[in-house]
């Protein structure tokens, strides 16, 4: 007998902000409603079975006390934040730094680069 149940998120794709409900059966998300859009299908999806989160974050900047403020290109697997933010905590950068570089590629292996989100000269 399968296992069936009823989800509830608020999408969070547009400032809509559509209630969804997500059909979960066996462990696997098969319907969305509630939705206003096609982006909301993908993000009930995505959240019932394999959430992410983009992250942001700080860095230590060489011979300086404020630090680099930085985030993921892309959100990344939730299951993986405090890997991601062990990673980011051994970083130390030499500046110049402009917005947008590139601090750390492939965090924890997903695929998605951390970048800056400050200029440092």
């Amino acid at each position: 007998m399968s296992k069936q149940e009823i989800r509830h998120y608020v999408c969070v794709n547009c400032p809509v902000g559509c209630d969804l409900e997500v059909t979960v059966t066996d462990g696997v998300a098969t319907q969305v409603s509630g939705n206003a859009c096609k982006r909301g299908i993908a993000y009930g999806l995505d959240e019932a079975t394999d959430p992410k989160r983009t992250v942001t974050s700080l860095v230590r900047v060489t011979g300086r006390e404020m630090p680099l403020s930085v985030r993921t290109e892309s959100p990344v697997p939730k299951k993986l934040i405090p890997e991601c933010i062990a990673a980011l905590r051994e970083i130390d950068v030499t500046p110049p730094i402009n917005i947008g570089d590139i601090i750390l590629e492939n965090i924890c292996n997903t695929g998605v680069n951390v970048i800056a989100t400050k200029e440092i000269n």
